[in-house]
């Protein structure tokens, strides 16, 4: 690497963070604001909000980080342009190859930095979040209170009320479904304890099977089971797709396909971070020819041309990302071609400003 290309690299640097401190900050506001609407309710406090916003942080920078590349990008070029430095070097056979590869080498590093934040800090705290927000308003993270928890297997259906913690469920439901698809046992018990070998204790349990066109009905203080569900799967039930990580994405998606489950919505959250990689990279190499433009609107025209077409990005994708999952079409495909038609267009555009 040349000196040019290491000072490139330094600015772009510069520029991706002062775009971080500028986005994360507006970003987390919001988030308080619709954190505080919740205040007043159940035991949910102003320090609660505050709480939640700030372990939500590591999420909201995974999700901004296309933006930040794209208005950094301009930030650290279009200092350049502006005190025609780029002219400068252009003058003096830099080519706008040269400056791409610059940005796209400063792209890596936040994308290595994002891949790394996604895969541990940030499920883990949003989890937490999540968690910690229900706990105060005595309510379901997913569906509520009143409907808990759903999963099935091939004959099985499995509903939990509530999981307090990891090793414990209460209001458990079982049901069994026999050949002809007619329910042929219904289980119900007050609360489970979840082993760590693949059993669980029911406790306080009512059960009650169809034989011989007659419904026999039994109590026990208590009876084993075999589950059908790992812990960990229970958890990610009762959490949106977003917050997992993508090892425990992928996981779960092999297990409700195997169990005959839907599992778009996951396929989807598990491809878009693939897709978000790609999007990053595109808005690095858009960014590219509002820095070789010309300076006469000065750095301020280039971030609002810039801001707006993070929207209409931000737009398009959320269009395609929801279009797909109502026609129900392959996850992967929804969610990277938007990213490979935008590198496509980008370097396009990069090449007819060279």
């Amino acid at each position: 690497m040349t000196t040019i290309d290491r000072y490139l690299l330094r600015r772009i640097a510069g520029g991706l963070a002062v775009a971080a401190f500028v986005l994360l900050p507006l970003f987390s506001f919001l988030d308080l604001l619709e954190q505080l609407e919740d205040v007043g309710e159940g035991f949910y406090r102003a320090r609660d909000a505050f709480l939640c916003t700030a372990l939500l942080v590591p999420r909201r920078f995974v999700q901004l980080s296309p933006f930040i590349a794209l208005l950094g990008n301009v930030i650290g070029l279009g200092r350049l342009a502006v005190n025609r430095e780029i002219t400068a070097m252009r003058a003096a056979g830099l080519s706008s190859a040269r400056i791409s590869a610059a940005s796209l080498r400063a792209g890596l590093l936040l994308l290595l930095f994002v891949f790394v934040l996604d895969s541990t800090v940030a499920p883990d705290l949003q989890q937490k979040s999540l968690a910690h927000r229900s706990a105060a308003l005595a309510q379901s993270t997913e569906l509520g209170e009143a409907l808990g928890i759903w999963t099935r297997d091939a004959t099985r259906i499995l509903r939990l009320g509530a999981t307090p913690h990891a090793r414990r469920a209460e209001q458990v439901e079982i049901l069994r479904l026999g050949a002809d698809g007619m329910l042929a046992e219904y289980i119900h018990a007050e609360s489970a304890a979840i082993g760590t070998h693949d059993r669980w204790t029911l406790h306080d349990v009512t059960r009650k099977s169809l034989e011989a066109d007659q419904v026999v009905s039994l109590h026990a203080e208590s009876m084993p089971w075999q589950p059908f569900v790992r812990p960990d799967q229970i958890s990610a039930l009762n959490l949106p797709a977003e917050s997992l990580s993508p090892p425990a994405l992928y996981r779960y998606v092999k297990y409700l396909r195997a169990t005959g489950q839907s599992a778009e919505t996951y396929a989807l959250a598990f491809w878009r971070r693939p897709g978000l990689a790609l999007i990053t990279i595109a808005m690095l190499l858009l960014s590219v020819p509002f820095a070789l433009g010309s300076v006469r609107g000065g750095i301020g025209g280039r971030l609002i041309l810039a801001a707006v077409t993070g929207i209409g990005v931000y737009l398009f994708d959320q269009i395609t990302a929801n279009t797909g999952l109502l026609l129900h079409l392959d996850p992967a495909l929804v969610a990277l071609v938007p990213g490979l038609l935008l590198v496509w267009a980008a370097a396009w555009l990069v090449r007819r400003a060279a």
